[in-house]
C-alpha cells in the first residue's frame, strides 16, 4: 500500500473522475424542470437494485421507515421467492414495497424498473455463484460493465433525478508500497482510489471491481442530468451477516493481513451503512450539499486476535492473505502507516440531526 502511481494516464483517469464529481453536485437543478410538480406519492418513489442482498434489504428497511414507496428490483425468480420465504413485506405494494424483474445486465428490463421512480439506489453487485471466495477477474470486468449500465438508465428514465450508487472502502485503500516509513500516517478519505495495477498484480478481484465500477459509474455520470453519489462502506457486518452476507464477506478479506496492519481494516453495521444511503439521498435534494464519495465504517479493527476471530466465524483458513515486506501482518506492536477519515460523512450526518423522523441510529466516528 502508499502512493497512488504517478503515471500520465492515471493523473488523466483522476482528473476525469474529480470532474465526473464536481459536475455531479449542480446537475440535479436543471434535470428535467417539467417534471418538477409531480405527486408527492411520486416524489417518494424509489427504486432499489439487489434488494435481496444484506445491505439491499437494510437500505428498504430504512427507507420504508422514512416513508418511501420502494421498487424493489430483483433478477430472477429464485430471489423473489427467497423474498416470499423471509416474509419481511406483505403482497405486492401492501406495506409500501413492490418487486420488479429487473437484470442489471439489461437495459430494458432496467428501464422498465426505474420509470416512474425519482431515484435510484444501486446496492446490487455480483457474487460468486458457487458461494466460496471465488470472484474472479471476469466478474471485476462485468460489475464494471453493469454499473455503468444502471447510471444510462437512470438517465434514460425521464423521472429519475438522483441515484445512490453502492461502493466499497476496498475501492479507496489499496496502492503501491512506499518506498521508506514516514513518521506520521498518512489520511486515507473519499480523495484516495485504489490502485488498478496494484489489484491486477495482487489478484485484488473484489477491490479491482468495486473500483472499477465506481469510476464507471462517474464516467457514465459526467456530464448529463444527473446527480450522483458513490457510499463506500467498510466491510459489511451485523446481526445474520455471516449467514446472508458470507460470500462478500469472504471476497472484502482477501489480503485482509496487510488492510490490518496499516490501519486500513474496518467494519460497519449494516443499519448504520443504510441508514448513511438514506441520510445521503435526502441531502441530495434542491439545494443540497451532498455530492461526490462518502466512505462508511465505525470500527477500525487493529488487534490480530479481532481479525482471526472473524476470519473464524466465516469458516476462512489462515494464511494465503497479501502482506507487506518486512510484516507480520498481525497487526499489534507497530504504528499504523495510515488512518481512515470519514469525516465528509460525519459532518452531514451531524447537521441533519434535527430532522424529525423516528430513530436514528448513532454513528460512532474514530
Amino acid at each position: 500500500m502508499g502512493v497512488l502511481r504517478s503515471t500520465q494516464s492515471m493523473e488523466a483517469e483522476v482528473e476525469e473522475i474529480r470532474a465526473a464529481l464536481l459536475h455531479g453536485a449542480g446537475a440535479a437543478a436543471v434535470k428535467r424542470a417539467a417534471g418538477a410538480e409531480e405527486g408527492a406519492a411520486e416524489a417518494r418513489t424509489v427504486c432499489v437494485t439487489g434488494g435481496i442482498s444484506f445491505v439491499g434489504l437494510a437500505v428498504v428497511d430504512r427507507l420504508l421507515r422514512h416513508g418511501y414507496t420502494v421498487r424493489l428490483a430483483l433478477e430472477t425468480q429464485e430471489d423473489l421467492d427467497k423474498l416470499r420465504e423471509m416474509e419481511m413485506f406483505g403482497e405486492n405494494g401492501r406495506d409500501g414495497v413492490w418487486t420488479v424483474m429487473a437484470n442489471v445486465m439489461d437495459p430494458e428490463s432496467l428501464n422498465r424498473a426505474f420509470n416512474g421512480c425519482v431515484g435510484v439506489f444501486h446496492t446490487s453487485s455480483l457474487v460468486d455463484p458457487g458461494g466460496i471466495s471465488g470472484y474472479t477477474k471476469h466478474m471485476a470486468i462485468l460489475e464494471a460493465r453493469a454499473a455503468g449500465q444502471v447510471v444510462d438508465a437512470c438517465i434514460r428514465a425521464e423521472s429519475v433525478r438522483k441515484c445512490v450508487f453502492t461502493s466499497s472502502l476496498l475501492a479507496c485503500v489499496w496502492r503501491q508500497s512506499y518506498p521508506h516509513q514516514r513518521g506520521f500516517p498518512t489520511t486515507i478519505d473519499e480523495n484516495c482510489w485504489s490502485d488498478e495495477s496494484f489489484c491486477r498484480d495482487n489478484k485484488l478481484w473484489f477491490a479491482l471491481g468495486k473500483t472499477m465500477a465506481e469510476k464507471a459509474a462517474w464516467r457514465a455520470a459526467r456530464g448529463r442530468d444527473l446527480k450522483l453519489v458513490t457510499i463506500c462502506p467498510a466491510l459489511v457486518t451485523g446481526p445474520g451477516f455471516r449467514r446472508r452476507n458470507s460470500t462478500p464477506s469472504i471476497a472484502y478479506l482477501k489480503g485482509a493481513h496487510a488492510m490490518l496492519a496499516d490501519g486500513l481494516l474496518a467494519t460497519a453495521d449494516v443499519e448504520r451503512v443504510a441508514e448513511a444511503h438514506v441520510r445521503v439521498y435526502e441531502a441530495m435534494s434542491g439545494g443540497g450539499v451532498a455530492g461526490g464519495r462518502y466512505i462508511c465504517y465505525d470500527h477500525v479493527i487493529r488487534r490480530g486476535e479481532e481479525l482471526a476471530e472473524l476470519q473464524r466465524q466465516l469458516g476462512i483458513r489462515r494464511g494465503g492473505t497479501l502482506a507487506r515486506s518486512g510484516s507480520d501482518g498481525g497487526g499489534d506492536g507497530r504504528a499504523a502507516q495510515f488512518a481512515l477519515c470519514n469525516g465528509k460523512l460525519a459532518r452531514l450526518v451531524s447537521s441533519r440531526r434535527r430532522c424529525t423522523y423516528d430513530t436514528y441510529y448513532p454513528i460512532s466516528y474514530d
